[in-house]
């Protein structure tokens, strides 16, 4: 069995080749670099929903880092009038559009693959990208289930591909700055983090199935996921509802949060243990049919003791600290506390209750407007991505696949200890549960053909 560390030591080797020229580069790796002025040709596959901030972005690089949108994909082709629009108006340019991914990747032009679609599409779609010679953006969670993790990062690497992860925090100077003041000691060794999704989420409703929409491409929607009949009320959006295709607000919204967490404890393993539980609270199973927990509790704790907890809350709630954080991060040091959140962070001392540095506390301790910080932005994550493209290394992603699989596997091993209703201890060096095979099996799923992520990629 090859254990972790020894997978990303191959990893690092496979990546890194031969030297030329003392550049440091592969002779595979230097053939593929985008020249700094070279136009490089974008395809986003899925743009409903989320995909709509990859339209803007992506079009918003035109002028800036010479970015042209080729080439829409859905599988609902109701999208593509709005979204020809958005990169009309911003760009002057009218993109192809394509309802099957597949066509995409066959288009040698295109130079990379921006994915917004469902979670069950996530590793497929980026495992043949990268088999096709595309770079990739893939929006969080990376995957669907831990397994799909490993395949994304082999893929990766064994085609030589920038894979950015949608963890746009890693890009926001807010959070860059707690992060660093945090692993500086600016409140001490930090022996816990805190990640908050507090999001309201009220009854979608019930539907009986029915037969798909003429212009939805149904058995290519559902891909990866077991063959069901069709049902409005487990498409667009309540997707995340349901298991097949997609992990709940741990898995949603929460994902943002546990990656900002593990980056604060600066945990770059998978944690030893993991117990969550929770439910569907105050929603009529009779009224909606939704599956993945509304409220979930979830507490990991790493090898040298230090802990990560996690809090969704779907229904009635407050917020919590000084700032008022629905969706954000607490982290606790032996010197004090930090809360980040709503584009701001503030640190206290022990016990006191006014701040004594964050985003609005200057050198001089004096309150201060905070600067513009979010790395949503055309000139954050999206921009990185294109930026590594042509600089053909890894270590340039903010956000480089193998972050973004320690960070998505959190909420998965969370929502694994929660549906089979016990604690877990877990092997990270081999990605394995402890004498668990019940609990091995939900680290990965079984693959509807042809739509299956491959042992080999």
């Amino acid at each position: 069995m090859t254990t972790r560390r020894d997978f990303i030591k191959k990893s690092m080797v496979a990546s890194t080749g031969i030297a030329i020229g003392g550049m440091g580069f592969s002779a595979k790796s230097y053939a593929s670099i985008i020249g700094a002025n070279e136009r490089i040709n974008i395809a986003i596959v899925g743009i409903g929903g989320r995909g709509g901030a990859h339209l803007q972005s992506f079009s918003s690089l035109k002028k800036t880092k010479n970015v042209f949108i080729k080439t829409l994909c859905d599988t609902d082709e109701n999208f593509f009038a709005k979204g020809l629009k958005v990169v009309k108006d911003i760009t002057g340019d009218t993109p192809l559009t394509e309802w099957d991914m597949r066509k995409v990747f066959q288009d040698k032009d295109i130079d990379a693959v921006s994915y917004a679609t469902p979670n069950h599409w996530h590793a497929l779609g980026t495992i043949w990208a990268c088999q096709a010679d595309k770079h990739v953006y893939v929006e969080k969670p990376a995957t669907h289930n831990v397994f799909e993790g490993r395949k994304m990062i082999e893929a990766a690497r064994k085609y030589n591909k920038r894979v950015q992860v949608g963890f746009q925090s890693r890009s926001s100077q807010s959070v860059i700055d707690a992060i660093k003041f945090i692993h500086n000691g600016g409140i001490g060794d930090i022996y816990m983090a805190r990640g908050l999704c507090i999001k309201p989420r009220d009854s979608f409703g019930i539907a009986k199935n029915s037969e798909p929409p003429v212009n939805l491409h149904y058995d290519l929607w559902l891909g990866p996921a077991p063959w069901r009949p069709y049902n409005e009320k487990r498409g667009h959006y309540n997707w995340h509802w349901f298991w097949d295709t997609g992990n709940g607000d741990t898995g949603n919204q929460g994902p943002h949060q546990f990656d900002i967490a593990r980056w604060g404890l600066n945990k770059n393993e998978h944690p030893v243990s993991i117990f969550s539980s929770g439910g569907v609270f105050n929603i009529d199973p009779d009224e909606c049919a939704q599956e993945t927990p509304n409220t979930q509790s979830s507490v990991f704790t790493y090898a040298d003791g230090k802990i990560l907890e996690f809090e969704t809350r779907g229904r009635y709630s407050n917020a919590e600290a000084n700032l008022g954080i629905t969706v954000g991060n607490i982290f606790y040091g032996t010197d004090g506390y930090l809360e980040l959140g709503n584009g701001e962070w503030n640190a206290y001392r022990k016990r006191e209750l006014k701040p004594f540095a964050g985003t609005k506390i200057s050198t001089t301790g004096e309150r201060q407007e905070a600067p513009n910080t979010v790395g949503d932005k055309a000139s954050g994550h999206f921009g990185n991505f294109v930026d590594a493209i042509r600089s053909g290394r890894d270590g340039d992603l903010n956000c480089d696949i193998i972050e973004g699989h320690y960070s998505s596997a959190l909420p998965h091993l969370a929502n694994i200890s929660y549906r089979l209703k016990r604690g877990l201890k877990f092997m990270g060096d081999y990605e394995k549960f402890a004498n668990d095979a019940e609990a091995d099996t939900m680290l990965t799923r079984k693959y509807r053909y042809p739509y299956i992520v491959p042992e080999e990629v």
